[in-house]
């Protein structure tokens, strides 16, 4: 047998764990690193019925997101009621992937006990978590009781121009919206309070004033007197932005160390070039001028480009509004 052929690991046969039933191993057949072998091996589990359920959710305890979405891919393939706990347990789970895919799984099982669970996942901080959840609760059948939850929906669907119709009813649901990982989703938020314009918006406005994002910053600001904050609160929430800076003394110490790469970590373009023509001109002195004479020349060059990176970088400013 060939070295090659000895280190390539064996691809699992998914018909034949499939022929036999063998529910551990197809489980560890999601581990594999070939997307194809993984999507065989979920497609198999969910052929395999009840029968397979106690291992498929004891195989949910993993920590391995690949094994986790093909397990919950399987049970709703399977669509039994017994999974509504598990996939209700998988949507605190840590991963927004496995948390999405646990809520469309529970409106492929499509029964009535997944209704709390989805509707909790209707203000997950991940907008894909909300869709699925919107989407699962739509396929049970679920109708929000009043405008305040029926604005949950909309906000999970982005539906902007309903949730402006709610009004103050939706203030709720869209103030959610402001924990969303995407800066895109709480600009939109932001500015749908601001056209909204009720008071009770403000909390959420004033914590937005102090988001990362600039986009979002921005759009506080416009927004916010027309929900009826001051003017004058405002510079104060913008004071509150996470500050965006670098030590001079590290950009010193790398300029120093290697010169260019000081540069690059305050974000200059030249800095790689300062860096390539470094090491071509340092090579070159120690092949002609020896060791000695190398440092001798090379010594007060590093310093004043420590020097120059320090200085420059206690003159730029903190990262602005």
């Amino acid at each position: 047998m060939s070295l090659p052929a000895f280190l390539t690991p064996k691809k699992p046969d998914i018909e034949q764990l499939k022929a036999g039933k063998d529910t551990e191993g197809l489980i560890r057949a999601l581990r594999s690193r070939d997307a194809g072998i993984q999507a065989a091996a979920a497609r198999a589990l969910g052929t395999l019925g009840p029968d397979a359920l106690d291992s498929l959710e004891a195989g949910l305890k993993t920590r391995n997101k690949s094994v986790k979405l093909g397990i919950i891919g399987a049970l709703s393939e399977i669509a039994s009621p017994r999974s509504v706990g598990s996939l209700e347990r998988a949507l605190a789970d840590e991963n927004s992937e496995v948390r999405w895919q646990a809520a469309i799984a529970l409106g492929e099982i499509a029964d009535p006990s997944a209704t709390d669970p989805l509707q909790k996942a209707l203000r997950d901080p991940d907008k894909y978590v909300r869709y699925g959840a919107a989407f699962s609760l739509a396929k049970i059948g679920w109708e929000p009781p009043n405008p305040s939850e029926r604005a949950y929906v909309y906000a999970a669907m982005q539906e902007w121009a309903a949730l402006k119709e709610i009004g103050k009813a939706a203030i709720p649901a869209v103030s959610g919206l402001i924990k969303d990982r995407d800066a895109r989703v709480r600009a939109k938020a932001v500015e749908l309070l601001g056209e909204i314009g009720d008071a009770s918006a403000t909390p959420a406005l004033m914590k937005s004033l102090s988001d990362e994002n600039r986009e979002v910053r921005w759009h506080s600001v416009l927004a916010s007197p027309k929900c009826g904050i001051s003017p004058t609160h405002l510079p104060r929430g913008i004071s509150r932005r996470p500050q965006v800076t670098k030590s001079p003394l590290i950009a010193g110490f790398l300029n120093f160390l290697l010169p260019g790469l000081g540069y690059g970590y305050l974000g200059k373009w030249w800095g790689t070039m300062i860096f390539q023509i470094d090491v071509m001109a340092t090579v070159w002195l120690f092949r002609y001028e020896g060791d000695a004479n190398s440092f001798c020349l090379l010594f007060p060059i590093y310093l004043v480009l420590g020097i120059h990176a320090w200085y420059i970088t206690t003159k730029m400013p903190k990262d602005p509004p």
